[in-house]
Order: C-alpha cells, then sequence, then structure tokens
C-alpha cells in the first residue's frame, strides 16, 4: 500500500494549480517560505527559458494539513496562483462561451503539434480545439509536482536523505564526468544551466541560443543523486514493489522524459559483468548499510530492486520541446487540410528545469519507500523505527545466522 500519494490539478493558463501530498506523518516542521517556495524558484530558472518565467513568481499558498508549522497527519494541500490568468479570462473562463463573441479571444488551436499530446489528446477526449488538451499537457503542470516533492524533502532530510540534480548533457554538448562535490544543488544551481563543468556550461548555452536563433529547441540529459538513503528500502518479491521500477516510472512521468536509466544503465549492457557489477566490501563508516560497502556504484544504488546504501543515481533523458518556432507540418482538425502546427508560447530548453522537477519525482517515491519500511503516524514513530533498524544493522554485523 502506498504511504504518500499526491495529486495535482489545474491547467497552464488557469486560475491556479492545486497539489495534495496525503500521508506526510504528523509532528514534521514546515514552512512554505523555508521549505517550498526556494523549490518553486529553481524549477523556474534556467538558460533558455521562454517569457513565461518573466510572468510567473511562483509561491505556493497553505490551504490545509499545518498548524503552527508542524504537520498534522493530514493532507496538505497547497495552491499556486497563475498570475498570467488575468490575461486568460476570457479564453480559460469556466463559463459557457458568450453567444456573439470574438472566436479569437478564446485562443484556439487547430493544428496539433508533432511531439506534443495534442493530437493524441484531441482523439482520446474528442477535442476539436487543442487547447482542451494542451492546457492541461503543459510542463506548466510540475509547478505543482514540485510543491508536493518539496514536502517529501522536507520529511527525508529528518533522516539524513538529501535529493539534488545536476545536467550532464544538452544538445550534443556533454560534460565531462567528475567527483560530485558535497552539496551538488548549491554547486549546480550556480549555473544557468545547472551543469557542474563550466565549460560544457558554456558550450551548452551557445548551442541553447544557436537552436533559438534557428527557430529549433533542444533536449538533453540531467542526473538525479540522493544520499543518505539506507539499506533495504524497496523489495523484490513483487513486480510492483521493486524501487527501480517505481522510479523509472515516476522520473518517465516527467513532461517530455522518454529515457530513464539507473547507474550505469545502458552502458552496462555493452560491458562484460567483471565491469558492471560493484564489488563488495567492508566499510565500517557506512553505518547505514550494515558496514558492508561497494567499491564502486555502477549500479546506482539499487539491485534486485531494493536500495544497497550506496548513493541512487537517476538520470533522464529530456527530448527536444514540441513547440517550434519554425513548425512542423500538421493536420487542421477542423476540415483536414494541411498547414504547419500551431506554435504556443514556450522554451527553447527545459532541461536544468527537468532536472528539479525529477528532484520531487525521486523524493516522493523514496519517501513513500522509505515509509512503507520505517512508517509511523508521527515523526517521533518513524524516528524510533528508524533507529532501531540502524541498531539492527549495528548489532548484526557478520554473525551466522
Amino acid at each position: 500500500m502506498k504511504r504518500i500519494r499526491f495529486l495535482t490539478a489545474g491547467e497552464s493558463h488557469g486560475r491556479g494549480l492545486t497539489a495534495v501530498v496525503e500521508g506526510i506523518p504528523a509532528g514534521l516542521s514546515l514552512q512554505m517560505e523555508r521549505d517550498v517556495g526556494p523549490e518553486l524558484a529553481r524549477r523556474q530558472r534556467g538558460h533558455g527559458r521562454g517569457r513565461r518565467m518573466l510572468i510567473e513568481s511562483d509561491q505556493a499558498e497553505l490551504l490545509s494539513g499545518v498548524r503552527l508549522g508542524e504537520t498534522l497527519g493530514s493532507p496538505i494541500s497547497m495552491i499556486i496562483w497563475n498570475r498570467d490568468w488575468e490575461n486568460w479570462t476570457t479564453a480559460m473562463a469556466h463559463e459557457p462561451a458568450a453567444e456573439g463573441g470574438n472566436p479569437k479571444a478564446l485562443r484556439p488551436h487547430y493544428l496539433p503539434r508533432p511531439g506534443h499530446a495534442d493530437l493524441v489528446g484531441a482523439l482520446k477526449y474528442d477535442r476539436r480545439d487543442v487547447r482542451d488538451i494542451l492546457e492541461r499537457a503543459s510542463a506548466r503542470e510540475t509547478a505543482a509536482r514540485v510543491a508536493c516533492g518539496a514536502v517529501a524533502k522536507r520529511l527525508l532530510s529528518e533522516f539524513g536523505i538529501r535529493v539534488a540534480s545536476h545536467v550532464t548533457s544538452i544538445g550534443s554538448e556533454s560534460a565531462t564526468e567528475g567527483e560530485l562535490p558535497l552539496d551538488i544543488n548549491a554547486a549546480a544551481d550556480g549555473s544557468p544551466v545547472r551543469c557542474l563543468d563550466e565549460a560544457a556550461a558554456t558550450r551548452m548555452m551557445t548551442a541553447i541560443d544557436d537552436a533559438k536563433e534557428k527557430g529549433n529547441t533542444l533536449g538533453g540529459v540531467f542526473e538525479v543523486v540522493a544520499t543518505g538513503v539506507p539499506v533495504g528500502l524497496g523489495s523484490y518479491v513483487s513486480w510492483d514493489t521493486r524501487l527501480d521500477g517505481r522510479l523509472a516510472g515516476a522520473v518517465m512521468s516527467v513532461q517530455a522524459v522518454k529515457g530513464v536509466e539507473i547507474g550505469m544503465g545502458f552502458e552496462g549492457a555493452r560491458l562484460p559483468g567483471s565491469e558492471v557489477h560493484d564489488p563488495i566490501v567492508a566499510a565500517e563508516e557506512k553505518r547505514r548499510s550494515g558496514r558492508i560497502g561497494r567499491a564502486s556504484n555502477r549500479a546506482g544504488g539499487l539491485e534486485g530492486g531494493v536500495t544497497t546504501g550506496e548513493p541512487l543515481v537517476v538520470r533522464g533523458a529530456m527530448k527536444p520541446i514540441s513547440t517550434l518556432r519554425k513548425p512542423l507540418a500538421s493536420v487542421d482538425l477542423r476540415d483536414g487540410s494541411v498547414g504547419d502546427a500551431a506554435v504556443e508560447r514556450s522554451d527553447v530548453c527545459a532541461v536544468p528545469a527537468a532536472g528539479v522537477v525529477a528532484e520531487s519525482m525521486v523524493a516522493l517515491i523514496l519517501a513513500d519507500a522509505f515509509l512503507e519500511k520505517f512508517g509511523g503516524d508521527s515523526v517521533g514513530e518513524v524516528r524510533r523505527n528508524f533507529e532501531g533498524y540502524l541498531k539492527y544493522l549495528d548489532e548484526r554485523g557478520y554473525r551466522e545466522r
């Protein structure tokens, strides 16, 4: 049974986005300005973002689930108001359109964009105006996910678990792999593209500028890293309890993500086992994995769907954004005529933001798995269960059973 559930609602240019998180235990210190606001601000940054980021200044307003700065154990609900709503009150009105009104004021789109949910959504839900599809399919929805993820991050931080991300490639430009800093986000957020390799970051920004000039878009790859994760989260006993599958599905659900890998991922398929698996070694300093560690972390912190105690490493590949300033061919859903796809205000590249969104998804899945193992109705109860587990790992040693 899932311990953490979340739900988002709202449209890109609607009045606002709603986020509901259920399953957070009572007694967790939670403040919007301290814990949620900074995460929302991180999602809005990045070289290549569109004009919408100049309009919005995302802030989450708390509606329920917290009293006097602490969670109550009940569902936490938040709302993020869309400042751009004032320019869309006619097009996104809840009431039927006025008779004799100007149809253009409804801002309809009838030529779906290749690569977007426009066409499949219009066919599935029997709509002609793809505005009915794109408003919900838009990545604007991820602001609500980040708000939910910020709550999960706050819970995980109580137990020494940190979730961070950085960009490893944009277009054909890739960063050189190196040792990760202790505070990944502090280092990555200082880069306009959230890349830890300064030289590569400069090349990435140039590539984004070139794509913008040509009316094109760029995708890329981000990496999410979770540290402090104890051994034993997830399970191998059933397909839907395997943590690798749960994480892959969560990251793949982020708009425009088309590939996910854990640890070496696809590269491991090209190498012999001796160059893929992580030798097991004694490691007195690794209390969260029973004083046993790995000589490497090619598995990305997961074996058999269960965490190993090593850092959890998940990568996502994001395709280029579907809205092109020089659009591809499309078909008009009113009469079947051929034309250019619709052009909607959009980003040139949003890979840096996608990494932040993926952090939230990973945090939500990890929080769910954490409470699955150490669950309780209050933070104090969860802490007692967690500390009892660490004590067991300490006492277990290498004794025979």
